[in-house]
């Protein structure tokens, strides 16, 4: 378990790997308590000196900027703000991402820029702690004014309104607060837009699915390696020797670990009949390459952005400056959410092409891997099953970043729509571990038609752990129930590798 401190450090993917995988508790440290303080403190002085419009304090929202609001009136507004703005649709953000949510909000609001109470950060301490996620929709954000309404979900339980799933039920905010022996949040100036402005909607899911792209990427290369023992593939272009000369660090990576994965390999040192392999096995470092390298790049984008200030305004004390910009603008996230979503579909369309290699009759291997085919249709719709999700894949790889549409009476004419692109690259990591569950179980099955001859060290000990779940196939049989086992374990084993870097 443990507790993680929320500080002014640098929040990387791998401490976030850490503290979701061991189960961390988080606590506010006494710097970060101390900023927040200084900072309310600062902005409650300023309001009682002043009475000129500071937007979003003392002013409307969006189009109604220029509306001023009377002192009375400022907790009525900042509550009304999150109630009107939860205007959340379609299916429930899994759990998982509003724990993402909670922790990524947190970080963003400790810099001391925000004008939040510190009793309102805690409570959403308390919340992460306690396993109290609001209930939050995945439609309704543009990304662009932060993800208003989502973020407006994870508010309403603070105020006792909405509803959060706690221990498998789903209860209302009144509840939760009553069972806990809390009051509602009384939000005062500026901190309901504190909560609803940000990014973190857009982060909790880039942060999600780079934890998973950066481990599937890993599984990629030894999965390749299986189908390149079992489709009787030549070790030549993985020697290190191609890849000095062409030094993209994606590829390097990528060639370094399916060369480990095959050492030892009876079946790669045996001599070949043919001369070259098709680019789905040949290629294979610069395509995962490729894409290792795009999920670095987004990486080092999310790293950036879960450690900065995304409300709006931006309160400075020291410099004695609240102003108003457009940190909460998610286009550095879209982009780089379409980019990853572009890696993600290559490296399932070549997991997918290497599958239908290995079902085609070639180099010893019978068609559709089983015997008496013709009888046996064996692992034909395997790979029809995978051309189909990967087609989806390929769909939603256009970007969703390139959109726009008017909102607020044009006062927010441009959005980045990176909310669409963050659910979408989740569909397609998704998608990403069906497609080499298939491939795995294809090669899996080709190997064993290599036998006396032994594979690797490495690829043997993975194959007889999946095969305590996945069986080999001798004769038709009903493969939806393989096909979900294989998901199973694709998803069980990918968990436990590294975010590090890219090796196993």
């Amino acid at each position: 378990m443990g507790t993680h401190q929320i500080n002014k450090n640098w929040l990387t993917l791998e401490i976030i790997d850490e503290i979701i995988s061991n189960k961390k508790k988080i606590q506010l440290s006494e710097e970060v308590t101390d900023l927040v303080v200084k900072c309310r403190t600062y902005l409650d002085h300023k309001m009682s000196e002043n009475d000129k419009p500071i937007y979003g304090i003392n002013t409307g929202f969006g189009a109604l900027c220029d509306t001023e609001i009377q002192a009375a009136d400022l907790e009525k507004l900042q509550r009304n703000l999150v109630m009107s703005h939860a205007c959340g649709m379609g299916e429930e953000v899994p759990q998982d991402v509003v724990k993402l949510m909670l922790l990524l909000k947190i970080q963003g609001l400790s810099y001391g820029h925000s004008g939040i109470d510190v009793k309102t950060l805690q409570r959403l301490v308390d919340f992460y702690n306690n396993g109290i996620f609001p209930v939050i929709y995945q439609q309704g954000s543009l990304g662009a004014s932060g993800d208003l309404a989502p973020l407006a979900h994870l508010s309403l339980p603070l105020l006792g309104l909405g509803e959060v799933n706690y221990q498998g039920k789903k209860i209302s905010g009144a509840d939760i607060n009553k069972q806990f022996g809390w009051d509602e949040i009384h939000l005062q100036s500026k901190e309901g837009l504190a909560l609803l402005n940000g990014t973190q909607f857009m982060s909790a899911y880039g942060i999600h699915s780079l934890l998973r792209a950066k481990k599937l990427s890993t599984l990629t290369d030894l999965i390749a390696a299986v189908s390149i023992d079992a489709y009787d593939g030549r070790i030549s272009p993985f020697n290190d020797l191609v890849h000095k000369v062409r030094p993209h660090d994606g590829q390097f990576l990528t060639a370094r670990n399916i060369k480990k994965a095959l050492a030892g390999s009876e079946i790669i040192e045996q001599e070949k009949a043919h001369v070259q392999d098709p680019y789905s096995f040949r290629c294979s470092p610069q395509v995962h390459g490729a894409s290792k390298d795009a999920i670095t790049h987004v990486q080092s984008v999310f790293e950036k952005e879960i450690n900065s200030v995304t409300d709006n305004p931006t309160i400075f004390p020291d410099e004695d400056e609240i102003i108003s910009a457009g940190n909460f603008h998610g286009q550095p996230l879209a982009i780089s959410l379409d980019y990853l979503g572009i890696a993600i579909a290559e490296l399932g369309s070549i997991s997918e092409r290497r599958t239908y290699k290995l079902i085609g009759g070639e180099r010893g291997l019978t068609a559709f891997l089983v015997a008496n085919p013709g009888l046996n249709s064996g692992f034909m719709i395997t790979q029809y099953a995978a051309a189909s999700v990967v087609s989806h894949n390929k769909q939603m790889a256009a970007p969703c970043s390139v959109d726009t549409i008017d909102s607020s009476n044009g006062q927010e004419d441009h959005v980045s729509m990176g909310a669409n692109a963050a659910t979408k690259v989740f569909r397609m990591i998704d998608n990403l571990e069906k497609i080499i569950s298939i491939e795995i179980l294809n090669a899996a099955q080709g190997l064993e038609f290599r036998k006396p001859l032994k594979s690797s060290k490495i690829i043997t000990d993975f194959i007889t752990e999946y095969r305590t779940i996945i069986p080999f196939v001798e004769n038709d049989r009903e493969m939806h129930p393989l096909m979900e086992k294989s998901i199973a374990f694709i998803k069980q084993y990918s968990s436990k590798l590294s975010v590090k870097d890219f090796l196993f």
